[in-house]
């Protein structure tokens, strides 16, 4: 898809325009977000992103629109697994539940704006050197084995461990432990501190290039159109506010997630592989979009049918248990 700068320009600019009106009318004030409002956002951010695809579809053809959808999709299922590790990042920085949505504003800009950069890097590499498609699909077929043993060691115990760039920050920036509003810094007997405000936005902000680095191959096995790969995780990340407060009491019942994301993980590693083999000259077939979209729509389905099966009979198992002991 050729998209001139003119039309970069103005995606980015309306991005920010959507960013700044989310802001303004529900992330201005700190304020306990319902389930209402954040339901309510998060249909709207998916309707933008629908809408988005619709008009690829109109101004671009099938080919682009498909492959925005499939990214879209994609980049979420993935995102939603970043929530696990955002709940625990607030959980260590215990962060009031007011403030919360500003820290997830904030810190979501930061890792789009490392998106980006991921993004144009990758876009560059792939278009001098083909044959990094091998070990991009090598790569997220390893990831996706690595989640499965991760996920059937089933670690209750897990906790946030702080990346090398915010230690060096907390180490060369005096901090306080008291939270002052929204403010990212206060004086305090005349010294200029940082406050935990601050800190806990850089860990979601720089957390997530953890999350990128399996991310972007795999978007990138979708399609190599970086206008596409960059739109779909920016709308994938800026619902990702709102979709924290509407699901945050169901993650603990998404318990086959973690397969479901191997999966496509694994799935789009093999196509990525294949991809690189008919690029080298090598007669293999091909996965097209609309099979990709397809088989990564039934994976989230079945894994959301079979953890929510599974979390039920638990909780029946767990209050037979309980009967029987009472008794």
């Amino acid at each position: 898809m050729d998209v001139s700068l003119t039309m970069w320009v103005l995606t980015i600019v309306g991005l920010c325009a959507l960013i700044a009106i989310d802001f303004f009318i529900g992330g201005r004030k700190p304020h306990d977000v319902s389930i209402k409002e954040a339901g309510i956002w998060t249909v709207v951010w998916i309707a933008l992103a629908v809408l988005f695809g619709l008009g690829l579809l109109i101004f671009g053809g099938g080919q682009p629109s498909g492959e925005f959808f499939a990214g879209f999709i994609t980049e979420k299922s993935l995102s939603v697994d970043n929530l696990f590790v955002f709940v625990l990042i607030m959980s260590k920085f215990a962060v009031p539940s007011i403030y919360q949505q500003r820290v997830l504003l904030v810190g979501v800009l930061i890792a789009l704006v490392l998106r980006a950069g991921f993004i144009g890097a990758g876009a560059a590499i792939i278009a001098n050197f083909a044959w990094v498609f091998y070990i991009f699909g090598a790569f997220l077929i390893w990831t996706a084995w690595k989640l499965i043993q991760e996920a059937r060691a089933d670690d209750e115990d897990e906790e946030f461990e702080e990346n090398r760039f915010l230690k060096l920050v907390e180490r060369r920036i005096p901090s306080t432990d008291k939270y002052h509003g929204t403010k990212l810094f206060v004086m305090e007997n005349g010294k200029r501190l940082m406050t935990p405000m601050l800190v806990v936005m850089l860990a979601i902000g720089t957390t997530d290039i953890l999350f990128a680095l399996d991310s972007i191959p795999a978007i990138f096995g979708l399609t190599q159109d970086p206008y596409i790969v960059f739109t779909a995780n920016a709308f994938a990340l800026m619902g990702l506010r709102q979709l924290y407060f509407l699901i945050g009491g169901l993650l603990k019942k998404l318990v086959h997630l973690s397969y479901g994301l191997s999966v496509i993980l694994g799935f789009i590693g093999v196509k990525l592989v294949l991809h690189a083999l008919h690029e080298s000259g090598v007669h293999v077939p091909e996965i097209s979009i609309p099979v990709s979209l397809g088989v990564i729509c039934a994976v989230l389905v079945i894994t959301t049918i079979t953890s929510l099966r599974a979390t039920k009979k638990q909780a029946q198992a767990d209050a037979e248990t309980k009967d029987s002991l009472d008794v």
